[in-house]
């Protein structure tokens, strides 16, 4: 796996139709998961909202997910740069993930989360949100 950087686009409550809207649009491969198939999200009502949908074609790959009822949400604001890659460029993401976070602020910090990838979210000194997943191995069977 090599590093990727690619838009992540944030919703209110339109993850879903919006992510089908652009498969429809731009061709590709669409994967939608919710906060449920996570375990996450503290309300009931946001159990079937997007955590994570990704769209992946021959040209592009574009994310997106539902902002939580009790984060902000502002059109205009709802983007972030994501950077991901595997084990392999763990050294690489931390390194891009200390100077990004520079003179930023950390939104959520790098570590472990709950699909097992490390994962952070930060904003940096321009204001300019990013988030960092770095992919684990996958586990083998013996």
């Amino acid at each position: 796996m090599s590093v990727t950087l690619n838009p992540y686009l944030s919703f209110r409550d339109e993850a879903r139709e919006a992510m089908e809207f652009y498969r429809s649009v731009l061709g590709g491969e669409l994967t939608l998961s919710t906060f449920a198939d996570f375990g996450q999200g503290d309300e009931e009502a946001e159990a079937d909202k997007i955590m994570h949908g990704q769209l992946t074609s021959e040209h592009l790959t574009l994310m997106g997910a539902d902002t939580p009822n009790e984060m902000p949400y502002e059109v205009g604001t709802n983007f972030a740069v994501s950077l991901s890659g595997g084990p392999e460029d763990e050294e690489t993401l931390r390194g891009y993930w200390e100077g990004l976070a520079e003179g930023g602020r950390v939104v959520l910090p790098l570590e472990p989360s709950p699909w097992g990838d490390a994962f952070g979210m930060l904003n940096d000194r321009f204001g300019v949100q990013w988030m960092v997943n770095i992919g684990q191995a996958a586990p083998t069977e013996g």
